[in-house]
């Protein structure tokens, strides 16, 4: 864990709020509201948001009757978040890879491929070890990610957006291993030019499949957009899975 992770530095840029400023609550609000249909979550339940950013998700929770506990390892993130806490709203500072709350959470989520990011698979299954520790037995789990197969064949190599007065010139590309998004930034009004490279793992389903269980979650859903379409390994935009904490005999 250092303090020059790609992540740590460019989320909490201001230049990566300009970039996905579409990124919206009422966006987050509609697929809060298929999932807690879906999972039929009852009123109360103690949720976790686990790499909330600024929250848009851990709110739309909060605004259907949960108590919403929402984590970040970006201070600049919860320190937007922290603008709305209230007395079923909460957000700190915390590192996924860190131990967190015991057996404390009915549900805990992760949404928009906030994952993924890490260096090793050490890592990721610390982070994993995090998320299942926190939820009571029969807890149940979400992750939202992208579907690297999908990904893979959209692709879009190369574009430029001028948002804000600022230009932002993007190259994608990928390896065996990982998806790369490359956002070089010219902001002439402050003298800025910097270039940020994002990185996120291809996990297959199976690999969550895997990771999941090594820590006692066992998939019960999985689907393949917002909508909450049936999963398709070649069309899907995104691999949504739900797993549930299985209590061991």
């Amino acid at each position: 864990m250092q303090a020059n992770e790609w992540f740590r530095i460019w989320f909490g840029s201001p230049y990566y709020d300009i970039l996905y400023k579409e990124r919206n609550k009422e966006e987050a609000a509609l697929l809060i509201d298929k999932l807690v249909d879906m999972l039929q979550m009852q009123q109360g339940s103690l949720v976790l948001d686990a790499a909330c950013g600024k929250g848009r998700h851990s709110i739309a929770l909060a605004n259907k009757g949960f108590d919403v506990t929402g984590v970040d390892l970006c201070p600049v993130a919860i320190a937007e978040a922290k603008k709305c806490e209230n007395d079923h709203l909460h957000f700190y500072v915390h590192d996924i890879r860190l131990p967190f709350y015991i057996n404390y959470f009915n549900y805990a989520f992760n949404f928009f491929t906030s994952f993924g990011y890490f260096k090793t698979m050490r890592e990721h299954n610390d982070a994993m070890r995090t998320i299942a520790q926190s939820l009571k037995p029969n807890g149940v789990f979400t992750i939202d990610y992208l579907n690297a197969h999908h990904a893979e064949k959209n692709l879009k190599e190369s574009e430029t957006k001028t948002i804000d007065n600022v230009l932002f010139d993007i190259k994608r590309w990928h390896d065996e291993n990982y998806i790369y998004k490359q956002i070089h930034i010219t902001d002439k009004e402050k003298n800025v030019d910097e270039t940020f490279t994002e990185r996120v793992q291809k996990f297959s389903l199976g690999d969550f499949t895997d990771m999941l269980s090594l820590r006692g979650l066992q998939v019960e859903h999985v689907f393949g957009d917002y909508e909450l379409n049936e999963y398709n390994l070649k069309e899907s935009p995104r691999m949504i899975v739900t797993a549930k904490k299985i209590i061991r005999q």
